[in-house]
């Protein structure tokens, strides 16, 4: 997918800028926030952008009272969501990823004339499966459907390992994969039973500190105080 959306602007510099518009507007700062300005119609690496942030790049509409979406937002979701539908041979990562950004798209966006497409079958037998280090990895790949609302079957299950996630974040942090942690910690702020012992508010705190503002790791830092109180 990547590759097919490069261009004259390289993929990651359009991600990074998007997912900046995205933590300024979690945050409060910024100007009013609105996914098709900072992702256009018709652009190829805009779109593919917006498969990768998948639900983040709604996350700023969860806070219903600080936005309005409009008819651009839902074309330019629209096309992202056409462009770039999971394969047949799709990864689990991916078919999540797609589910939560339809998913995000009916809670977040207004309906228009055109049904939104209803949101794929993901398969999440790799919660109970996966040794906690590869379940930490995956999880923190779909933080993004750490949102209010979204995913809550995906939420019920991993609230069965809570501990391994928390042993997955400490490792991260440790190995200063701060994304990781990120993502970890933003899925660990969503869930019940965390560890008092961890220190998430402050691990949160350290990792936001030590990525030194990279862009998605300020979203899930900034989505985890917004959204749950953690962190910051």
């Amino acid at each position: 997918m990547a590759e097919q959306a490069q261009g004259a602007v390289p993929l990651s510099a359009v991600i990074a800028d998007a997912a900046t518009g995205v933590a300024l507007a979690l945050r409060g700062e910024g100007d009013p926030y609105a996914v098709s300005r900072i992702l256009r119609q018709g652009d190829a690496a805009s779109l593919a952008a917006l498969r990768v942030l998948g639900a983040d790049a709604l996350a700023p509409y969860a806070l219903d009272h600080r936005v309005c979406p409009g008819g651009d937002d839902e074309i330019v979701v629209r096309q992202a969501l056409s462009a770039y539908p999971p394969g047949a041979d799709a990864s689990e990562v991916s078919v999540w990823s797609y589910r939560g950004l339809v998913e995000a798209s009916h809670s977040y966006l207004p309906g228009g004339a055109e049904p939104w497409p209803q949101p794929p079958q993901a398969a999440a037998g790799w919660v109970t499966a996966d040794p906690w280090p590869k379940l930490a990895h995956r999880a923190s790949q779909l933080a993004a459907l750490a949102l209010p609302g979204l995913a809550s079957g995906l939420a019920e299950d991993l609230a069965t390992r809570t501990d391994d996630l928390a042993r997955g974040f400490v490792r991260a942090v440790r190995r200063r994969d701060w994304l990781q942690a990120a993502g970890v910690g933003r899925w660990l702020s969503r869930l019940p039973d965390v560890p008092g012992t961890l220190g998430l508010d402050a691990g949160l705190a350290f990792v936001r500190q030590m990525s030194e503002g990279e862009p998605r790791v300020a979203v899930h830092v900034a989505a985890a105080h917004r959204f749950y109180g953690r962190g910051w």
